[in-house]
């Protein structure tokens, strides 16, 4: 079979780009990376309490070490304390590229502001938080807990709008592109679909996505299609309109722990403890590349307007050396 023109380009692309560049972030395990809805900025949070951002540099190039070839400058920031307790999970205001929103285990989410590098609200919850997402729209953050409680904050006052207490795991938690339904995976290798009517939320749907645990989700930019990644080690990618599974994807041979769409949605990164990154097509699910990592990799996330991805490993296996920092983000691709 002929190779798309597209295949070709991205493929010849990271062939002349295949460093990964590695920028220290933290004092332990990186558990989320993000980035601002403008892309300037990267978002990490760690185990070692702490949230960092770093700033991309677009107009200032560095040279990859004994490649000549341009790299991505991108500085550390602020580094932003607070929580008593391990950051899970973090992400950015869908709009505002100055705002983002912290999950702990300390059993409670904090807003930070880039510009006051402060916290500008602490919200108190009923459990340790282990996964976080902020509504399309801007208005609402919702936040789940190791008990499988799924709380919905209002964005501007703080306060709860409504809470859900699941009889199942709960894993990771999405709106649609639309912002009418919400969707969560869980244990039973489920997607559970929502309708908000606040304080109620009503069961859409729930669709048997995998036989076994489905861990996580991420909707496309374009707002075509949606993937799911599962214990089974397969990557599924759903129709939004029609919600039928259209293709899979199986060449990770551990359970799938993070995806992430590219921003023109053609391509889409899913890793796991498997030591690659695989970057798919997403039309043909077609492999464009690996990008080869030292340890498992539980976080990836795409930059929001270029073919750059960034991710974070779990660089504390002392079998590769015992010695080396832990804690920090990786960035490969478009410089």
């Amino acid at each position: 079979m002929a190779v798309s023109p597209y295949v070709q380009a991205m493929q010849e692309l990271f062939r002349a780009n295949t460093r990964s560049r590695e920028f220290p972030a933290h004092g332990a395990k990186v558990h989320s990376v993000a980035w601002s809805c403008c892309g300037r900025r990267l978002a990490s949070g760690s185990f070692d309490k702490t949230a960092s951002v770093f700033l991309l540099e677009k107009d200032r190039l560095g040279r990859s070490p004994g490649s000549g070839r341009a790299w991505c400058g991108a500085v550390k920031e602020n580094n932003y304390r607070g929580h008593g307790d391990s950051v899970d999970q973090l992400c950015w205001h869908p709009s505002n590229p100055d705002l983002f929103v912290t999950a702990s285990g300390d059993k409670t989410i904090r807003i930070w502001d880039v510009r006051t590098t402060k916290c500008i609200a602490t919200v108190n919850t009923k459990g340790e938080n282990i996964n976080i997402c902020w509504s399309p729209d801007g208005q609402t953050i919702a936040v789940g807990n190791k008990d499988d409680v799924v709380t919905f904050i209002d964005a501007k006052t703080h306060r709860s709008k409504a809470e859900e207490q699941f009889k199942f795991e709960v894993n990771e938690i999405s709106w649609n592109n639309d912002n009418n339904m919400f969707f969560l995976t869980n244990g039973n290798g489920c997607i559970n679909i929502l309708r908000q009517v606040y304080p109620e939320l009503k069961p859409i749907q729930s669709i048997n996505a995998h036989p076994s645990n489905c861990i996580c989700i991420k909707f496309d930019p374009m707002g075509k299609y949606f993937a799911t990644g599962s214990a089974d080690a397969l990557v599924s990618l759903w129709d939004v309109d029609e919600l039928v599974c259209v293709r899979c994807f199986s060449r990770l041979d551990w359970p799938v722990r993070t995806l992430s769409f590219s921003h023109d949605g053609k391509m889409l990164a899913s890793a796991s403890e498997d030591h690659f990154i695989d970057i798919a097509e997403v039309e043909t699910g077609e492999k464009l590349w690996e990008v080869q990592c030292e340890s498992p990799t539980f976080t990836v996330a795409w930059h929001p307007k270029r073919p750059l991805l960034a991710f974070a490993c779990d660089d504390k296996d002392g079998k590769y050396d015992s010695s080396r920092e832990a804690g920090t983000v990786k960035l490969f691709g478009l410089p």
